[in-house]
Protein backbone atom coordinates (compact mmCIF):
# COMPACT_ATOMS: atom_id res chain seq x y z
CA UNK A 1 0.00 0.00 0.00
CA UNK A 2 1.36 3.47 -0.65
CA UNK A 3 0.61 6.13 1.81
CA UNK A 4 -0.86 9.06 0.32
CA UNK A 5 0.60 12.49 0.33
CA UNK A 6 -1.23 15.88 0.21
CA UNK A 7 0.69 18.80 -0.08
CA UNK A 8 -0.53 22.07 -0.21
CA UNK A 9 0.70 24.78 -2.75
CA UNK A 10 0.30 28.12 -0.96
CA UNK A 11 1.61 29.33 -4.45
CA UNK A 12 2.62 33.69 -4.36
CA UNK A 13 0.29 33.91 -1.51
CA UNK A 14 0.32 34.83 2.07
CA UNK A 15 2.91 36.87 4.16
CA UNK A 16 5.23 35.58 6.91
CA UNK A 17 3.07 36.53 9.80
CA UNK A 18 -0.23 35.01 7.57
CA UNK A 19 1.56 32.00 6.40
CA UNK A 20 2.28 31.10 10.06
CA UNK A 21 -1.33 31.09 11.31
CA UNK A 22 -2.80 29.54 8.52
CA UNK A 23 0.23 26.68 9.20
CA UNK A 24 -0.61 26.76 12.55
CA UNK A 25 -4.51 26.28 11.50
CA UNK A 26 -3.19 23.46 9.61
CA UNK A 27 -1.71 21.49 12.11
CA UNK A 28 -4.50 21.66 14.39
CA UNK A 29 -7.01 21.09 11.45
CA UNK A 30 -5.21 17.77 11.00
CA UNK A 31 -4.32 16.42 14.07
CA UNK A 32 -5.36 13.36 14.10
CA UNK A 33 -5.10 12.37 10.80
CA UNK A 34 -2.91 9.26 10.66
CA UNK A 35 -2.03 7.55 7.37
CA UNK A 36 -1.52 10.47 5.53
CA UNK A 37 1.73 12.30 4.77
CA UNK A 38 0.64 16.26 4.91
CA UNK A 39 2.80 18.81 3.61
CA UNK A 40 2.76 22.49 3.38
CA UNK A 41 4.42 24.48 0.70
CA UNK A 42 4.75 28.59 1.59
CA UNK A 43 6.19 31.16 -0.10
CA UNK A 44 10.27 31.12 0.20
CA UNK A 45 10.00 34.99 2.51
CA UNK A 46 7.80 32.57 4.79
CA UNK A 47 9.60 29.39 4.87
CA UNK A 48 11.53 30.17 8.32
CA UNK A 49 8.08 30.98 10.31
CA UNK A 50 5.87 28.11 9.38
CA UNK A 51 9.08 25.66 9.81
CA UNK A 52 8.92 27.13 13.49
CA UNK A 53 4.84 26.45 13.15
CA UNK A 54 4.63 23.17 12.26
CA UNK A 55 7.65 21.96 14.12
CA UNK A 56 6.72 18.33 16.42
CA UNK A 57 4.11 18.38 14.51
CA UNK A 58 2.68 15.55 11.67
CA UNK A 59 3.29 18.23 8.91
CA UNK A 60 6.29 18.18 6.67
CA UNK A 61 7.75 21.41 5.04
CA UNK A 62 8.36 22.20 1.49
CA UNK A 63 9.09 24.67 -0.68
CA UNK A 64 7.93 25.78 -4.20
CA UNK A 65 11.54 25.62 -6.46
CA UNK A 66 14.70 25.62 -6.32
CA UNK A 67 18.19 26.22 -8.34
CA UNK A 68 20.35 23.81 -9.57
CA UNK A 69 23.21 25.01 -8.99
CA UNK A 70 24.72 25.01 -5.02
CA UNK A 71 25.95 28.82 -5.08
CA UNK A 72 26.40 31.67 -7.41
CA UNK A 73 25.30 34.68 -9.49
CA UNK A 74 21.14 33.63 -10.23
CA UNK A 75 19.51 36.47 -8.84
CA UNK A 76 16.27 35.81 -7.58
CA UNK A 77 16.60 31.73 -6.89
CA UNK A 78 17.52 29.74 -4.00
CA UNK A 79 19.66 26.46 -3.27
CA UNK A 80 18.66 23.09 -1.86
CA UNK A 81 21.31 23.74 1.02
CA UNK A 82 19.39 27.04 1.43
CA UNK A 83 16.20 25.21 1.65
CA UNK A 84 17.28 23.07 3.84
CA UNK A 85 18.64 25.32 6.44
CA UNK A 86 14.86 26.55 6.77
CA UNK A 87 13.50 23.41 7.50
CA UNK A 88 12.54 22.16 4.14
CA UNK A 89 11.31 18.31 3.41
CA UNK A 90 10.10 18.45 0.06
CA UNK A 91 10.27 20.47 -2.87
CA UNK A 92 8.06 21.18 -6.19
CA UNK A 93 9.55 21.00 -9.31
CA UNK A 94 8.46 21.34 -12.42
CA UNK A 95 4.98 23.27 -11.81
CA UNK A 96 2.83 24.22 -15.09
CA UNK A 97 3.15 28.08 -14.35
CA UNK A 98 7.07 27.61 -13.31
CA UNK A 99 6.82 25.96 -16.71
CA UNK A 100 4.08 28.52 -18.75
CA UNK A 101 5.36 31.85 -16.75
CA UNK A 102 9.43 31.49 -16.83
CA UNK A 103 10.76 29.01 -19.10
CA UNK A 104 10.97 25.92 -17.04
CA UNK A 105 11.54 22.62 -19.43
CA UNK A 106 11.77 18.98 -18.95
CA UNK A 107 15.81 19.53 -19.31
CA UNK A 108 15.76 21.83 -16.56
CA UNK A 109 13.15 20.26 -14.11
CA UNK A 110 16.13 16.78 -14.82
CA UNK A 111 18.80 19.18 -13.55
CA UNK A 112 16.56 20.25 -10.36
CA UNK A 113 15.73 17.00 -9.76
CA UNK A 114 19.07 15.44 -9.98
CA UNK A 115 20.66 18.53 -7.38
CA UNK A 116 17.14 18.03 -5.10
CA UNK A 117 18.31 14.21 -4.56
CA UNK A 118 21.94 14.51 -4.02
CA UNK A 119 21.07 17.21 -1.17
CA UNK A 120 18.35 14.94 0.35
CA UNK A 121 15.03 17.02 -0.61
CA UNK A 122 12.03 14.68 -1.24
CA UNK A 123 10.82 16.03 -4.79
CA UNK A 124 7.14 16.41 -5.95
CA UNK A 125 7.99 16.82 -9.72
CA UNK A 126 5.50 18.18 -11.70
CA UNK A 127 3.69 16.96 -15.18
CA UNK A 128 0.60 17.66 -17.04
CA UNK A 129 -0.82 18.93 -20.59
CA UNK A 130 -2.73 21.94 -21.31
CA UNK A 131 -6.31 22.42 -22.52
CA UNK A 132 -5.20 22.54 -26.58
CA UNK A 133 -3.21 19.28 -25.72
CA UNK A 134 -6.13 17.44 -24.40
CA UNK A 135 -8.45 18.39 -27.10
CA UNK A 136 -5.75 17.32 -29.52
CA UNK A 137 -5.96 13.37 -28.04
CA UNK A 138 -1.72 14.07 -27.39
CA UNK A 139 -2.20 13.55 -23.22
CA UNK A 140 -0.47 10.76 -23.46
CA UNK A 141 2.48 11.58 -25.40
CA UNK A 142 2.86 15.00 -23.82
CA UNK A 143 3.06 13.59 -20.27
CA UNK A 144 5.02 10.21 -21.16
CA UNK A 145 7.50 12.74 -22.59
CA UNK A 146 7.50 14.98 -19.11
CA UNK A 147 7.80 11.96 -16.98
CA UNK A 148 10.84 10.96 -19.40
CA UNK A 149 12.78 13.77 -19.90
CA UNK A 150 12.43 14.63 -15.67
CA UNK A 151 13.72 11.81 -14.89
CA UNK A 152 16.58 11.30 -17.09
CA UNK A 153 19.55 9.82 -15.65
CA UNK A 154 17.15 9.15 -12.35
CA UNK A 155 17.91 5.58 -10.90
CA UNK A 156 15.65 3.28 -9.95
CA UNK A 157 16.42 3.50 -6.01
CA UNK A 158 16.41 7.33 -6.59
CA UNK A 159 13.09 7.07 -8.31
CA UNK A 160 11.30 5.11 -5.43
CA UNK A 161 11.75 8.78 -3.29
CA UNK A 162 10.20 10.96 -5.35
CA UNK A 163 7.13 11.66 -5.62
CA UNK A 164 5.09 12.14 -9.14
CA UNK A 165 2.05 15.14 -9.81
CA UNK A 166 -0.15 14.60 -12.48
CA UNK A 167 -1.95 18.28 -12.83
CA UNK A 168 -3.64 18.99 -15.89
CA UNK A 169 -2.67 22.51 -16.94
CA UNK A 170 -6.45 23.32 -18.00
CA UNK A 171 -7.54 22.41 -14.09
CA UNK A 172 -5.45 24.75 -12.45
CA UNK A 173 -6.92 27.21 -10.77
CA UNK A 174 -9.77 27.63 -13.48
CA UNK A 175 -12.62 25.39 -11.38
CA UNK A 176 -12.69 22.84 -14.10
CA UNK A 177 -11.56 19.46 -12.61
CA UNK A 178 -10.77 15.94 -14.48
CA UNK A 179 -13.03 13.60 -13.87
CA UNK A 180 -11.85 10.80 -11.84
CA UNK A 181 -11.73 7.83 -14.60
CA UNK A 182 -9.75 10.90 -16.43
CA UNK A 183 -7.24 11.59 -13.90
CA UNK A 184 -6.80 7.97 -12.83
CA UNK A 185 -6.43 6.65 -16.72
CA UNK A 186 -3.40 9.48 -16.81
CA UNK A 187 -2.13 8.19 -13.48
CA UNK A 188 -1.93 4.56 -14.53
CA UNK A 189 -0.46 5.47 -17.91
CA UNK A 190 2.09 7.48 -15.75
CA UNK A 191 2.78 3.86 -13.65
CA UNK A 192 3.32 2.45 -17.34
CA UNK A 193 6.11 4.51 -17.91
CA UNK A 194 7.58 4.04 -14.63
CA UNK A 195 7.23 0.05 -15.37
CA UNK A 196 9.07 0.89 -19.31
CA UNK A 197 12.00 3.16 -17.71
CA UNK A 198 12.39 1.14 -14.20
CA UNK A 199 10.74 -2.13 -13.14
CA UNK A 200 6.71 -3.24 -11.61
CA UNK A 201 8.50 -2.78 -8.33
CA UNK A 202 9.35 0.70 -8.70
CA UNK A 203 5.90 2.15 -10.42
CA UNK A 204 3.88 0.01 -7.49
CA UNK A 205 5.95 2.38 -5.04
CA UNK A 206 5.73 5.82 -6.44
CA UNK A 207 3.08 8.02 -5.22
CA UNK A 208 1.56 10.20 -8.08
CA UNK A 209 -0.74 13.14 -6.78
CA UNK A 210 -3.55 14.26 -8.59
CA UNK A 211 -3.51 18.86 -8.55
CA UNK A 212 -5.93 20.44 -10.56
CA UNK A 213 -8.61 21.89 -8.75
CA UNK A 214 -9.23 19.24 -5.86
CA UNK A 215 -11.59 20.26 -3.51
CA UNK A 216 -13.02 18.84 -0.67
CA UNK A 217 -16.31 18.23 -2.30
CA UNK A 218 -14.79 16.31 -4.84
CA UNK A 219 -11.70 15.02 -3.16
CA UNK A 220 -13.35 11.65 -2.31
CA UNK A 221 -14.28 10.42 -5.41
CA UNK A 222 -10.28 11.28 -7.09
CA UNK A 223 -9.05 9.90 -4.12
CA UNK A 224 -10.69 7.07 -3.94
CA UNK A 225 -9.31 5.85 -7.56
CA UNK A 226 -6.71 3.31 -7.49
CA UNK A 227 -3.35 4.66 -9.07
CA UNK A 228 -4.06 8.22 -7.39
CA UNK A 229 -2.09 8.46 -4.37
CA UNK A 230 -2.87 11.81 -3.14
CA UNK A 231 -3.21 15.63 -4.12
CA UNK A 232 -1.07 18.52 -4.52
CA UNK A 233 -4.01 21.07 -3.54
CA UNK A 234 -3.61 25.00 -4.52
CA UNK A 235 -6.44 27.56 -3.99
CA UNK A 236 -8.37 24.84 -0.90
CA UNK A 237 -4.95 24.65 0.28
CA UNK A 238 -5.03 27.96 1.63
CA UNK A 239 -7.98 27.49 4.01
CA UNK A 240 -6.99 24.92 6.74
CA UNK A 241 -10.42 23.89 7.42
CA UNK A 242 -10.89 22.73 3.35
CA UNK A 243 -7.34 21.47 3.22
CA UNK A 244 -7.89 19.12 6.42
CA UNK A 245 -10.89 17.81 4.78
CA UNK A 246 -8.91 16.96 1.42
CA UNK A 247 -6.34 15.00 4.15
CA UNK A 248 -9.05 13.27 5.90
CA UNK A 249 -10.67 11.97 2.37
CA UNK A 250 -7.25 10.48 1.93
CA UNK A 251 -7.70 8.44 4.65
Amino acid sequence: MRKPIVAGNWKMNRTSDEAETLARGVVDAVLGADGVDVVVCPPHTALERVSGAVKGSSVGLGAQNMHWEAEGAYTGEVSGAMLLTCGCEYVILGHSERRQYFGETDQTVNKRLKTALDVGLKPIVCVGETLEERKSEVTDQVVRKQVTGGLEGILANEAQTLVLAYEPVWAIGTGLTATPDQADAVHGMIRQVLVDLYDETVAQSVRIQYGGSMKPDNAADLLGQPNIDGGLIGGAALDADSFAAIVKAAI
